[in-house]
């Protein structure tokens, strides 16, 4: 995927924190001067501007937006635009969130910590059709994920936007009637969603589902991280600084 000659790029800054969006607005401005930047300070906010506005070249996401577990809001990125390329740009730099991110079909991996003409150059290098993650973080991310995890992150990546949030209940313990309560479906609906998610997975129950998704959380360490999300990457030398 790369920007015609003439076209404006378009991206879409998902990220919570004023100040960091405001940094990456500047760097996506040094890599592309004229590009349209539109920014979004939590995923269903981003989600109606993408099914509003829709022709967006990137979309620059932090994971640890508030009310987003684990990979959750890259997952719901994927399966519901799936053409929207996007690179998670984080401030936890550890291989298994990098390799767990790639594994989950993101566009690149761009720590906080990055001065911004390198984020610049590796958002031109995402826009010209190139997976990106730092040369520091590739080779450590690759032994990161064993072949039942890659094998069960591929499964995850299957599920449809409904079934993912079926998923998410199932794991915060809510019961069939529970969950059709809250998506406002017949009970019969939600038996469905679960025998199928089950089957996608390759599981024999919720209890089993419940244990592999434990297990990927655990993976990438994200359930005990900052929600927020601004715990790494602020300094003066990242991002956000004056460089």
């Amino acid at each position: 995927m790369t920007v015609q000659t003439g076209a404006m790029a378009k991206f879409l800054i998902i990220d919570d924190h004023p100040l960091f969006r405001e940094a990456l607005h500047s760097a996506v401005t040094l890599a592309y001067p004229d590009a349209d930047t539109q920014d979004a300070a939590s995923l269903p906010e981003a989600c109606d501007i993408l099914a509003a506005e829709g022709g967006f070249d990137l979309a620059l996401l932090d994971l640890s937006i508030p009310g987003v577990r684990g990979m959750d809001g890259l997952l719901h990125l994927r399966t519901n635009f799936p053409r929207l390329p996007v690179v998670v740009v984080s401030g936890h730099e550890d291989p298994k969130v990098v390799s767990q991110v790639i594994a989950y079909g993101a566009a690149g991996f761009i720590p906080k910590s990055a001065k911004k003409a390198a984020l610049a150059d590796a958002i031109q290098k995402v826009i010209n059709g190139a997976v990106f993650v730092p040369d520091n973080l590739v080779a450590a991310s690759d032994e990161q994920i064993d072949a039942h995890a890659r094998d069960m992150i591929s499964r995850v990546a299957t599920l449809t936007p409904q079934q993912l949030k079926v998923l998410g209940m199932i794991c915060d313990g809510l019961l069939n009637k529970q969950i059709a309560y809250e998506l406002q479906v017949g009970e019969t609906t939600v038996k469905a969603h679960v025998s199928e998610i089950l089957r996608k997975l390759n599981v024999h129950s919720r209890t089993q589902a419940v244990i592999e998704m434990s297990k990927l959380e655990q993976i990438s360490g994200l359930g005990s991280i900052d929600p927020f999300g601004h715990g790494q990457g602020g300094g003066q030398g990242g991002v956000g600084g004056r460089d």
